[in-house]
Parts: structure tokens; sequence; C-alpha cells
């Protein structure tokens, strides 16, 4: 059987983040990728100049025709800007029984642009957030969906991720890429307990795209069939490894993409 994954997301045209990353990342792990777009931005390494929001009626028609005819094993959602794309695929998952997925929920992008309207955010917590089988928040993220401060120490990450729990999530990645330190530490918390998953930090300023790359890549192994801790693990490793391998790239002059198929070339 294909492993088959939709990304539902919005379009990056720089190629280094959202839809365009996504489908990277479920073709370097061996799956089939296939896109709803929720929305379009203009945007390059150096900044998000202008977003188009996708009509939710649009939203809902891409659903229906992936999930009609494609057999799909896993979901990641990614930039949903306002509350009416919310909506729409809320309902369009519940609609067709959607497993296996993965929220990532996108609020500001790599070069700082808002991508989540401020008032999308309680719909995006009621309806997506119960609905997802793993959230993949920041920590800056994190800390918008609970209204506190941003975690400073992995026992604050915890805190948070026992906090979204407590919303409705049913598993939580909580990322700690925007901490310090030597090691990037991200803490996979669910009822049953917490698991820790670290890699090297990377100097570089290559990093758009990462928080795509790494929820995608998430749901590349669950649409494989692995149990979420591996998904996590696996998930964890290929993303260090195409921060660290970003720097062979000369794409752009603000922050350029990681390397998704640096296993090739």
């Amino acid at each position: 059987m294909t492993a088959i994954a939709v990304t539902i997301a919005g379009s990056d045209s720089s190629g280094g983040a959202g839809i365009q990353a996504d489908l990277k990342t479920f073709s370097a792990l061996g799956v089939y990728g296939a896109s709803v777009i929720a929305a379009l931005t203009a945007q390059n390494t150096r900044g998000v100049t202008a977003i188009h929001d996708v009509p939710p009626d649009f939203i809902a028609a891409q659903i229906d025709a992936v999930f009609s005819d494609l057999s799909v094993d896993a979901v990641k959602i990614g930039m949903l800007s306002v509350p009416a794309a919310i909506t729409a695929v809320a309902d369009g998952l519940a609609r067709h029984r959607a497993r296996n997925i993965v929220l990532d929920p996108v609020m500001i992008s790599t070069s700082g642009a808002r991508l989540l309207a401020p008032e999308a955010v309680d719909t995006l917590i009621r309806l997506l957030l119960p609905a997802a089988d793993l959230i993949t928040p920041n920590l800056p993220e994190a800390a918008a969906l609970l209204d506190a401060a941003v975690a400073t120490t992995e026992a604050e990450m915890r805190g948070q991720g026992e906090a979204l729990l407590a919303r409705g999530a049913r598993a939580v990645l909580i990322k700690g890429g925007h901490s310090e330190g030597p090691e990037s530490v991200d803490l996979l918390v669910t009822p049953a307990g917490v698991a820790r998953f670290t890699a090297p930090r990377v100097t570089t300023k290559n990093t758009h795209g990462t928080g795509c790359t790494l929820s995608s890549a998430v749901a590349a192994g669950l649409a494989h069939g692995l149990p979420l801790a591996a998904a996590v693990g696996d998930a964890k490793a290929y993303v260090a490894a195409a921060i660290a391998a970003a720097d062979r790239l000369t794409i752009g002059t603000g922050f350029g993409p990681v390397h998704h198929f640096h296993r090739w070339w």
C-alpha cells in the first residue's frame, strides 16, 4: 500500500515553508503528498508581503475531492488564518472521519509576519485542538494558546503541555527551538507521560519552514503506521539533519530554508 498524507495549509511562494515544505517533506520520507490550499502568501526569505485567504467553500471542495478518492493515512494542518477557514477544515475532516491529524498552530512566520488573525485563536482552540491527534506548538505559540508567558525551562514547557491537554488536546509536542542552550529540546506530553527528544542546536539563520517540516515529518511517520513517539523521534532526527545541512543551500538573502533533500544532494 502507498502511504498517503495530505497537507492543509498556506502556500509559500518562495518554496521554503507551508504547502511546499510539507510536500517536500512527504516526498523525502517516502509518502505520497496531496494538498488543500487554505491561503496564498506572497513571500520570500525576507518576509511576507501579502496574504490571500481561500474562500471556505473552496477549501471544503478541495477536502472533499481529496478524501473522496484518495485513501488518506495522515493529515497535517498548518496555516489557517481566519475563523471561516478553520471551520471549513474542521467540518471537512469530521465529514470524512480523517485520522492521524497533526495540527501545527502556525501564528507567526520565521520573518515575524502574523499568519493567524487574533480573532481566529479561539476558533482554533475550540474546533481543531480536540480534533487533532497531536498539536505541535513552539514556545511562543504554546504561550499564546494559553494566554501565558513564554516557557523558559523544561518544567514550564511540561506544565504548558499539560495545560493544553486540559484544554482538550490529545497529545502535545512542545518545541524548544526558540529556547537557549547547546541542545534543542522538544517534549511530547501525553496523558501517559512525557517523552524528551533532543538534537544539537545548530547556529544558522536558515531555519525558514522548520515548524512546517517537523509537523509534516510526524504526519509522514504516522502515515507509515509508526506509533506517535516513534514518528516524533524520526521527525526530530530528520529536521535536525535538514537544519544542519541548510547552509549548503544558497536561497535568497533573508532566512533561507532548511534542506529537505539533504540525503540526496
